[in-house]
């Protein structure tokens, strides 16, 4: 029996604690587990509601708002040694058997595991496999938006193709709403880099496992629900994402390069900011700023 450990980081997290832990046992069925929690200084019940509801679990205060990859970081830290772990967001809803197929998808190369995610009340699984970040995907999404350039690989991050979530499929990188990640994984790979606060740490960590030999899949036949986050209409957590996606393709590449990424991204926020879009016209703005890539503050 594979033992596991389940990874969570938590802020201000205790409205959708409940429905995270109520799922978890009939998830992990047929695993050896155990929960350990990094609560980067929560401002409300989320500690109580861990002590609780989960009285066995392992609970690590980082002390303060440290952003997701430090949580991650905190957690593992704390787990000691499992054959895998399993990375969820709290407001993730895993279905019963999720754990154990996405486990059992690891290894013969795939070092990080992900299921098929729905939004609450859809049948329709959301599109989380993507592509690495290139210069032309950025202006193919730019121009002719995500969903159309996606039908074109050369044109587009997002992976579109519905058969691709019909079958166990690679991909660069997925969403990091919930990961099943090796030990084998892990130890090549290292801690996460703390130095994204929240947003584009699960794309570095993706492409860092490939570039080491070790694959993200999609394993369709398990299956959660994402409730989601406020990223899409929050201007500051829309402006983090997109600052951060370009700060890392400016990590592995050269700065012409990352100049004409920079600028496809810019045009693509600035052609939605005209629009009307006020996420998009904070993202423009300090994507423009001349120190933008130096770093932004998390929430």
């Amino acid at each position: 029996m594979s033992s596991v450990a389940v990874i969570v980081v938590t802020w201000n997290s205790a409205q959708v604690l409940p429905g995270f832990l109520a799922a978890l046992p009939h998830a992990m069925t047929g695993l050896d587990w155990r929960l350990v929690v990094a609560d980067n200084d929560s401002a409300d019940d989320t500690v109580e509601v861990l002590r609780t509801l989960a009285p066995d679990a392992t609970v690590v205060g980082t002390g303060r708002n440290a952003g997701y990859a430090a949580g991650i970081n905190a957690a593992l830290r704390a787990a000691g040694e499992h054959d895998a772990v399993l990375i969820c967001n709290p407001d993730v809803r895993m279905r019963p058997g999720c754990a154990a197929r996405l486990v059992g998808a690891l290894g013969d190369g795939v070092g990080i595991a992900v299921p098929l995610l729905y939004e609450e009340g859809s049948d329709t699984p959301h599109r989380s496999l993507r592509r690495e970040p290139t210069v032309l995907r950025a202006l193919g999404e730019a121009v002719i938006g995500n969903t159309r350039a996606g039908r074109f690989p050369a044109l587009s991050e997002l992976v579109t193709d519905p058969g691709a979530y019909r079958s166990p499929t690679r991909a660069d990188w997925a969403t990091g709403a919930l990961l099943a990640v090796s030990a084998e994984c892990l130890t090549a790979c290292g801690p996460w880099d703390e130095s994204f606060f929240l947003y584009s740490e699960e794309t570095e960590f993706c492409l860092r496992a490939r570039d080491l030999g070790y694959a993200t899949r999609l394993e369709p036949t398990a299956d959660a629900v994402h409730l989601g986050g406020d990223s899409r209409v929050s201007p500051r957590l829309w402006t983090l994402l997109t600052v951060n996606r370009v700060r890392l393709y400016r990590r592995r590449h050269g700065p012409l390069a990352t100049a004409a990424f920079r600028t496809a991204v810019l045009l693509r926020e600035a052609s939605r900011a005209a629009l009307g879009r006020p996420a998009s016209r904070a993202a423009a703005a300090q994507l423009a700023r001349p120190g933008a890539l130096r770093g932004v503050p998390g929430p």
